[in-house]
């Protein structure tokens, strides 16, 4: 089994930021499978200027179970706890910036994961707008999937919670350090792999500058690299069509937020054309 570094948060809670679109059906329903599979709490979050106290907009937890057939028809609000480990919690927040008010809910409450819907150029930018730099940096060390509303592959169905992880890719340079995206790729593999996951390390540009990236296989997983020359936007897209992943990891930035990093970045240009979720994972620190 890899050396798997423990230092890495996996995901005990789960904050999903909800704007009640169809196109956030796709993201909760990763939330909702991360946090089965994790037996983590699960927040479920909507930021409204004026917010309604009518729970009942928000996605429903256990009509999804129950289609899901993890739960029994009918089944009581405590059965999401009781049978399937699952803590959810409804906040609704007031605010007219939704970046805002999640750094301010993550400042307050952190949590390993968030997840977010997007919508292509038009969604990604929605997220990205306005001055959010300084609030973004305060939770620098979440971990944020971005699950775009019609990806052509994904790693939990929508239709019935069937997982599919066969295919990672990660995009590698010496900067930012690549090691938490690889630890992170590794534990999921580890944890949600059926039969053997592949984790390919992609690498753009001239070929010296592969980082030096020991790693060890595991039993659901092998490792496989890749170099590519070329614009890397248009490189780690083809790439991922490529080897058809489920799931693409980018490291990040650490230490200014994950927006912050996102802004004008290659994560950011991969998150408008990406055919899976994109998991953005901040560097550990030095």
């Amino acid at each position: 089994m890899a050396n798997i570094n423990r230092s890495v948060p996996f995901i005990r809670s789960v904050v999903h930021a909800t704007d009640f679109s169809a196109a956030g059906e796709r993201a909760f329903a990763h939330a909702l499978g991360v946090a089965v599979l994790r037996q983590a709490e699960l927040t479920l979050l909507h930021v409204a200027p004026e917010p309604s106290p009518d729970f009942g907009t928000f996605p429903s937890v256990r009509e999804t179970l129950e289609r899901w057939k993890l739960l029994e028809p009918g089944s009581a609000q405590e059965a999401v706890f009781d049978r399937l480990g699952v803590r959810v919690t409804k906040i609704e927040m007031a605010g007219r910036s939704p970046a805002w008010a999640v750094a301010q809910h993550l400042e307050n409450w952190p949590a390993e994961l968030l997840v977010v819907a997007t919508e292509g150029r038009e969604g990604v930018a929605r997220w990205l707008q306005g001055s959010i730099a300084e609030a973004m940096a305060r939770w620098s060390r979440t971990m944020t999937l971005f699950v775009p509303a019609e990806a052509e592959r994904s790693v939990i169905e929508v239709a019935d919670g069937n997982l599919t992880l066969a295919n990672v890719l990660i995009p590698v340079d010496r900067a930012p350090d690549p090691h938490a995206a690889i630890e992170f790729a590794v534990r999921a593999a580890e944890i949600m792999g059926d039969n053997n996951v592949t984790i390919t390390l992609l690498h753009v540009g001239d070929q010296s500058g592969m980082p030096s990236v020991v790693t060890r296989e595991g039993p659901k997983w092998v490792f496989a690299r890749m170099h590519r020359a070329g614009n890397p936007v248009d490189e780690i897209v083809a790439a991922a069509e490529l080897v058809r992943a489920n799931l693409i990891v980018m490291p990040t930035e650490g230490r200014h937020g994950v927006f912050d990093a996102l802004r004008g970045s290659t994560t950011e240009r991969v998150l408008r054309r990406a055919p899976c979720p994109v998991l953005a994972v901040p560097a550990l620190p030095i």
